[in-house]
């Protein structure tokens, strides 16, 4: 009788079972998990959307705000004094409090930070809050 290295089990013996006791167990766990966690997730969240404005408002004016890179400061095209900026802005402002105008502020590569920096505080005391920066 010829012996191999890989003689094949003899056919009376049982085959071992696969123990899916544990599987079963933790399927139960994920399932109890589950019903648990199902109803919370299909409660509805209440919350208040904004309601559509019947007026939408007007187009307000824009204000071409210039900063050069030697300080000169340009207001609307127009070369305008460090010293004017408060005033002009302030009659913008007060122009339509409701529809305040938007400053829009174009300032050079080179140009000084701080001056930038005091024309926004300008804006700001003179209650302008819409200010866009162009490139």
């Amino acid at each position: 009788m010829a012996t191999h290295a890989f003689a094949s089990a003899p056919r009376d013996r049982a085959f071992a079972d696969i123990n899916i006791t544990p599987l079963v167990d933790v399927m139960l766990v994920l399932l109890i998990i589950f019903m648990v966690a199902a109803p919370t997730l299909s409660r509805a969240v209440q919350f208040d959307l904004p309601r559509p404005n019947p007026n939408p408002p007007t187009v307000n004016d824009k204000i071409k705000l210039g900063i050069q890179a030697d300080g000169s400061i340009t207001w609307n095209g127009a070369v305008q004094p460090y010293s004017a900026l408060q005033a002009l802005m302030a009659v913008e402002a007060q122009r339509d409090p409701a529809h305040p105008p938007t400053l829009v502020i174009k300032a050079s590569g080179d140009a000084d930070y701080g001056v930038v920096t005091r024309v926004l505080a300008l804006a700001r005391s003179a209650e302008l809050d819409r200010i866009a920066f162009e490139q």
